[in-house]
């Protein structure tokens, strides 16, 4: 069966999800579901049509998770810290900045509850996909939505303050150039 629609199979998937490597992950799992159904004893009479079947709902689920992480991605931390040293120019203050963004979201993470901050984790920093974190902590993909969401909105509410705090004593530097000049 490998073989003899594996092609097939990826190039429909390379076309649904636009994405050769994701594909190519796709038609793994396809192939993967369709063995655990005949392992599990589930009379298979058309192969073909249960495979294509799985990857279709594959690909859909694939799209609403992208667009869950669409609507709640937070800039990544290291992206900014990388921002902040890409320039041999950068002033000391947008390095030291950058290591506070960095600080307050380490913080934000950490005061995260413990299910949550695992789900985060989980997801961000191993790689795994909401379905692969919610069969690893035994709950629903929707929990687990809810729990990147919550760690989303808190990573997302800890650099705004933090950004706030440090913009701060600027506006107060401003000021006192301001009525030093005057």
């Amino acid at each position: 069966m490998l073989e003899r629609y594996y092609r097939e199979l990826l190039g429909f998937l390379a076309r649904a999800v636009k994405d050769r490597d994701t594909a190519a992950d796709l038609a793994q799992e396809s192939y993967a579901r369709v063995l655990a159904a005949r392992q599990g004893g589930q009379l298979v009479q058309n192969s073909r049509a249960l495979l294509y079947q799985i990857a279709r709902n594959l690909v859909i689920d694939h799209q609403r998770h992208a667009d869950v992480r669409a609507s709640v991605e937070v800039p990544d931390a290291q992206a900014e810290a990388d921002a902040a040293y890409a320039s041999r120019n950068s002033e000391p203050e947008t390095a030291v900045s950058a290591q506070q963004g960095v600080a307050a979201l380490a913080a934000a993470i950490d005061s995260l509850p413990p299910r949550c901050r695992e789900a985060f984790m989980l997801n961000r920093f191993d790689g795994m996909t909401y379905a692969q974190v919610a069969r690893h902590m035994g709950v629903s993909v929707k929990a687990v939505e809810q729990h990147i969401k919550h760690a989303l909105d808190a990573c997302e509410r800890r650099r705004a303050q933090a950004a706030g705090a440090r913009q701060a004593p600027a506006v107060v530097r401003r000021k006192l150039s301001r009525s030093r000049h005057d």
